[in-house]
């Protein structure tokens, strides 16, 4: 069985750099196995990868791209704080912030992106809990923003035998 490191890899992606903070937050943080993300926009390089509101300046295949794009930069954090990507042993929790005009309704559909790229790289341990919200705008008039909560494994250099 191959690792998620080895299934990004066969998707023909890598992890980005960490994006940076855009205000007084860190990426990401852990608490014992947990590691919190930070909200992760679509960026690529710096830059959003597609600008607006769904359904009006951007479709919902855009959409769904930039969650796929959000949740790759949320693994980036998570696998940093964890000691690598192979180190995530679960993907516990997904919450995807879809910005789209009023009569917009497919926030779930949007949401596969991120659920759809993370079952690809962690298999059954990707299998999640995930909301999916509408919301008016978010930071940059970015379309989507992705929150991540993983499980790591236990450091076996930390272990202390009983």
């Amino acid at each position: 069985m191959s690792s998620p490191q080895d299934r990004l890899a066969e998707l023909g992606l890598s992890l980005p750099p960490v994006p940076a903070a855009l205000a007084a937050y860190l990426p990401a943080v852990r608490s014992g196995e947990l590691i919190f993300t930070a909200g992760q926009l679509p960026l690529v390089d710096g830059a959003l990868s597609v600008v607006g509101r769904v359904g009006a300046e951007v479709t919902e295949e855009q959409a769904y791209d930039g969650a796929r794009q959000a949740a790759l930069n949320g693994l980036a954090a998570a696998a940093e704080a964890a000691g690598g990507l192979d180190r995530i042993a679960a993907v516990i929790k997904v919450v995807v912030y879809v910005a789209g005009v009023t009569e917009f309704t497919g926030q779930p559909k949007v949401a596969n992106g991120a659920s759809d790229l993370i079952g690809a790289v962690f298999g059954d341990a990707g299998r999640h809990a995930r909301s999916a919200v509408g919301v008016a705008s978010l930071p940059l008039n970015a379309p989507v923003e992705v929150e991540l909560v993983v499980r790591v494994t236990p450091d076996p250099s930390r272990i202390v035998p009983a």
